[in-house]
Parts: structure tokens; C-alpha cells; sequence
């Protein structure tokens, strides 16, 4: 996995996000965050989108608890304090944790609740309007209007 990592931020044009399912008492300890966190901004860069997402209870896991609010946002500050600049809870209504804030002046620029984008703050380039300074990414002069739908990706095998 770290190496297919590696190779889609280095080697190809693909945008990279990475998303983690916390799960209690599996892979959401400090250490392992921590370790995770300093890897990816060492390897991949502070400006890659990192996702920690709240794990539910179903199918053969219910007998685990869901995740606390409490573990994402712990988790979300670890990466944070380890250089990440777009860290983001997922699967909870956080506006805090899935907000985009500028690197350059930390004005919020995309605002969001769970799937909803609330507010847009960029500009026709993808800047921010404040300070000027480009956000890392792929953005188009609107936002998507995409909420909890999904879209069908079709893949061809050769």
C-alpha cells in the first residue's frame, strides 16, 4: 500500500487523497497516528488530503463500539500537529473537521457539514481570495453540488 502511495503522488497526474477508518481499539492509538501522520508528510507531502473517518458498527463488526467523536478529532490534531495542512473527520457533522482552511492565512475556504458544502471560498484559479495563496488540488470555479450521492465509475480492465 505505501508504495502504490508513493507511486500515484510521484509518478503519476492522479490527485491524491487517503481516507482512514478509525476503529476502536484496532488502529486508532496515538502512536500509530503519529506514525502514520509523520510517514505521509514525509513521503507524500503536507498537502495531501488526509481523511479519518468514524467507524459504524455493522456486518461482522458489531460487536465494536463506533468511533467517538472525541478519536477523530484527537486524531485529526495529531496530523495536524505533524504538518499535514488538510486534515478532515469524516462520517460525523463536524464543520471544524471538514473545513478547508488556507496554508497561508487560515481564512476557511471550503465549508462543509458531513456531505454538504455550506460555503466556497476560492477563486476562479483555486486561490485563496484573502492572501492570494493556492490551494493544492483540483477545483473548478463552483463547487460540486454532489451531497451523499454517488457517482458510477466504470473501469476497463485490458
Amino acid at each position: 500500500v505505501l508504495d502504490t502511495l508513493r507511486y500515484v503522488k510521484h509518478e503519476t497526474d492522479c490527485w491524491l487523497e487517503i481516507t482512514t477508518l478509525l476503529i476502536p481499539g484496532q488502529n486508532d492509538g496515538n502512536d500509530e497516528i503519529d506514525a502514520m501522520t509523520r510517514w505521509i508528510a514525509a513521503e507524500l507531502g503536507t498537502d495531501v488530503p488526509l481523511h479519518f473517518s468514524a467507524f459504524h458498527p455493522d456486518y461482522r463488526m458489531t460487536d465494536v463500539a463506533p468511533t467517538p467523536a472525541i478519536t477523530l478529532a484527537r486524531a485529526r490534531k495529531i496530523a495536524l500537529d505533524n504538518g499535514l495542512r488538510h486534515v478532515y473527520t469524516g462520517n460525523v457533522h463536524d464543520r471544524e473537521g471538514g473545513a478547508t482552511f488556507c496554508a497561508g492565512c487560515g481564512a476557511v475556504l471550503i465549508e462543509r457539514d458531513w456531505h454538504e458544502i455550506l460555503g466556497y471560498e476560492l477563486d476562479a484559479k483555486g486561490a485563496c481570495p484573502h492572501c492570494g495563496t493556492a490551494l493544492a488540488g483540483r477545483f473548478g470555479a463552483e463547487p460540486g453540488r454532489f451531497g451523499r450521492r454517488r457517482i458510477p465509475l466504470r473501469v476497463a480492465m485490458r
